[in-house]
């Protein structure tokens, strides 16, 4: 016969605790709301960085509609040449937030640096390789023995040693440059270099320039770039309840997107400086929203297998993404958006 085993008062009173100290939690965080649901609490201030790129849309629109300060959050934005660079500052405590694409967060990981996503922003495919025509280069296969503009050490490496694998060559065939992105366009127009790899908005000026001198392919070969907010592990620990009220803001804005399309591109026009064109043109390349995607992890092993085999790390086997993930609250504010295998 089965035994059915009586629990003690003791595990009783432990169940107790811990019930009223979650029902606690959530009932101070309701007791923060008005009758319009706005949040009347304490006011947490929260710096994040992030490169001039639409992929941070949302959290551009969240500052124009006044999405933070409507959840008790002053957001400063910190500018960075490149999301790798907000990343370092991360890493230098410059920020409490960073938005880089998914690399930088892989170099962190094989250096086993205690950081973690919290959400990926947008999905995006914006990475073009464009070459001179005047240089020799009329297919893919001219690209042998020619210098390429990169900014080394970024995800734009990782899509070039892609691009050139899936059209039968490798990064040693070809002569790396590092290019700084503000110098790209003239790097290609002065002849420093006979093709380049680069992203908007640099890569519509060089487009222009170029005319029918430019050959252009896409060069991330269908694999998604990842926008991701990451936070260092001690400041999310100390911060979880400020974390869900800056991702709701991000859902407001992914609303807001949705409902007025045509201001939330006049919000990233205004914070661009970009052309109605300009905007036009890469709507369509990017998936504004708040996910954390099992995709996302299968592309940080398919880049970590990369730079294990170009030896840009020392590490020699794939680091366990899951513990450079943290779900709890994008659960709590958009449960349908995670999809993480654990």
């Amino acid at each position: 016969m089965k035994q059915i085993g009586i629990k003690s008062p003791e595990g009783f009173a432990s169940v107790s605790i811990a019930v009223v100290a979650i029902l606690a939690i959530v009932f101070s965080s309701l007791s923060y709301l008005d009758s319009r649901g706005e949040y009347t609490g304490k006011t947490e201030s929260i710096t994040i960085g992030t490169a001039p790129l639409e992929s941070s849309a949302l959290i551009y629109i969240a500052e124009d509609q006044h999405f933070f300060t409507d959840k008790g959050l002053n957001v400063t934005i910190r500018g960075y040449d490149t999301g790798a660079s907000a990343h370092n500052g991360l890493l230098k405590g410059e920020v409490d937030i960073a938005v880089p694409a998914e690399y930088p967060l892989i170099g962190s990981a094989f250096k086993k640096e205690k950081v973690r996503a919290i959400a990926s922003i947008d999905k995006v495919q914006y990475f073009y390789l464009i070459a001179r025509k005047d240089r020799g280069i009329e297919n893919t296969s001219y690209l042998r023995g020619k210098k390429i503009g990169v900014v080394r050490k970024t995800i734009a490496e990782f899509y070039l040693g892609r691009f050139l694998n899936i059209h039968g060559m490798n990064m040693g065939q070809v002569t790396l440059v590092d290019i700084d992105p503000s110098r790209s366009e003239d790097a290609i127009m002065n002849g420093d270099i006979d093709a380049i790899i680069s992203r908007p908005p640099y890569v519509n000026g060089i487009e222009e320039r170029l005319g029918a001198n430019a050959v252009i392919w896409q060069a991330q070969s269908g694999q998604l770039l990842y926008a991701i907010m990451v936070g260092r592990n001690d400041w999310i620990a100390e911060h979880p309840e400020p974390v869900n009220r800056l991702l709701s803001s991000l859902a407001r804005a992914e609303e807001y997107i949705i409902r007025h399309p045509a201001e939330a591109k006049a919000i990233l026009k205004k914070n661009l400086n970009l052309t109605d064109d300009d905007v036009n043109r890469i709507w369509s390349e990017n998936q504004f929203s708040l996910s954390l995607d099992q995709s996302l992890i299968l592309a940080m092993e398919d880049e970590a297998r990369w730079m294990i085999n170009n030896n840009l790390t020392t590490e020699k086997n794939v680091p366990d993404f899951l513990d450079y993930i943290y779900e709890d609250s994008l659960k709590t504010v958009k449960p349908e958006a995670v999809n993480i295998i654990r």
